[in-house]
């Protein structure tokens, strides 16, 4: 049994943050469907603290769900195909960028698109939008790492059935197809994509621009984290290390330097592709890139 829980935690280890986002959703999945069964409820019902409602008065006393909605999946396709995508767009973001950015990316899609949701229930009155129910689901998020990708390479191709198509025509089609879907059945559901797809086309053309839009909520972020290591460390002794060694180039350690270095090199690299295309990076770039991502 040790053994056993060693190779489940030695596994949990090397999954990626995507993956490991993915292994929530799916077990959050699975323990709404076992609630629904035991207390006879709908699956909805049996989430009812983690799904986002359309009303900001009724938000205020969950504000957690913001972010809770987006781990929360009623029906199982809509599940899968979220996973699906969200694996391979992990992929792609994990050889490009690094895992703050493409977590900033995610969640921020996930935030916008729960807000511009409430925000259009909240403006315009019941009748105009069909659906008015809770919001569920990783779409916007997903959403926002896809357009972002579009909008950062819009040049890149991507391969599909037999033929090559640029990124950017990929994006202009998603966001065609989320607006038409605005006057659908499911016109919540694409409200809030929508959201997700501005928040990655205007990240990504900060980010192009030098500035990461995503910095405030990533040191947000690691500011309530902090909360919950506070006092893990405190019996920890104070190690002081040699200012000469410690300080080697200018004010910074080698550690420092170099990690600097390898980030601009990435930004070279993707500026590149970003104007000419994947294909046009040399061999060494795409080896650099792949090591990069491991």
């Amino acid at each position: 049994m040790t053994s056993l829980n060693y190779d489940i935690k030695d596994k949990l280890k090397r999954l990626t943050a995507f993956e490991k986002i993915i292994a929530i959703n799916i077990a959050v999945y699975i323990v709404g469907w076992l609630l629904s069964i035991i207390l006879s409820e709908t699956r909805a019902n049996s989430l009812f603290w983690l799904v986002l409602p359309n009303d900001f008065a009724d938000f205020i006393f969950k504000p957690w769900a913001i972010i809770t909605y987006g781990f929360t999946h009623l029906h199982f396709w809509h599940l899968f195909f979220n996973m699906l995508v969200l694996y391979f767009i992990g992929r792609s973001f994990s050889n490009l960028f690094n895992i703050k950015l493409s977590l900033n990316v995610y969640f921020l899609g996930i935030i916008v698109g729960g807000f511009s949701y409430m925000l259009v229930y909240t403006l315009f009155p019941d009748g105009i939008l069909k659906f008015s129910g809770s919001l569920v689901g990783a779409s916007a998020g997903v959403r926002a790492a896809l357009i972002f990708l579009c909008a950062y390479m819009p040049k890149h191709e991507v391969r599909v059935i037999t033929f090559n198509v640029k990124l950017m025509h990929v994006g202009l089609v998603l966001v065609g197809l989320d607006i038409l879907g605005v006057f659908g059945i499911n016109s919540g559901g694409y409200i809030a994509h929508l959201g997700g797809d501005l928040l990655g086309y205007f990240y990504a053309m900060q980010l192009k621009k030098g500035t990461d839009i995503g910095k405030g909520f990533e040191r947000f972020m690691d500011s309530f984290l902090s909360l919950f290591s506070k006092g893990k460390h405190s019996n920890l002794k104070t190690v002081y290390k040699s200012k000469k060694k410690a300080k080697a180039f200018a004010g910074h350690t080698k550690e420092e330097f170099g990690e600097f270095n390898k980030q601009k090199k990435i930004d070279l690299i993707l500026d590149k592709i970003s104007k000419s295309g994947y294909d046009s990076l040399s061999s060494e770039e795409k080896e650099f890139l792949f090591k990069t991502g491991k």
